[in-house]
């Protein structure tokens, strides 16, 4: 069972920048993507960015690819997300997660096998 622990959250003002991490651990031999999402209150949980642990191939949600990117952390099995030029609509709770497959754009909940519990992200204006 692969456990996800993301970290980083926070508040942040906007035009501010945030990192978030996401450590996973267990049976992650055969995690091939990661990927993050943001949910609010009012808003389903929506694609951010996912990176293939395979190749590296990354996807970033249009809305906010000139702002944010996903990478590979420096320590194995961890997944990073760097937001800048935050806004305020940027508030969410963002979650972590990985699928046992790789090789297109992992950007539906649906595709993905195991989730992290969350990080909140505040950005006030």
């Amino acid at each position: 069972q692969v456990r996800l622990v993301e970290s980083g959250g926070g508040l942040a003002q906007a035009g501010g920048s945030l990192r978030l991490s996401c450590a996973a651990s267990g049976g992650t031999s055969g995690t091939l993507t990661m990927g993050w999402f943001r949910q609010t209150p009012v808003k389903a949980r929506e694609f951010v960015a996912s990176i293939s642990w395979v190749d590296g191939t990354l996807y970033v949600e249009e809305s906010v690819k000139d702002r944010f990117t996903a990478s590979r952390g420096s320590t194995k099995n961890v997944l990073i997300l760097q937001m800048n030029n935050l806004k305020p609509e940027d508030t969410a709770v963002y979650y972590c997660a990985a699928t046992r497959h790789w090789g297109r754009n992992y950007n539906t909940t649906r595709m993905y096998d195991y989730w992290g519990q969350g990080t909140q992200v505040t950005v006030s204006s």
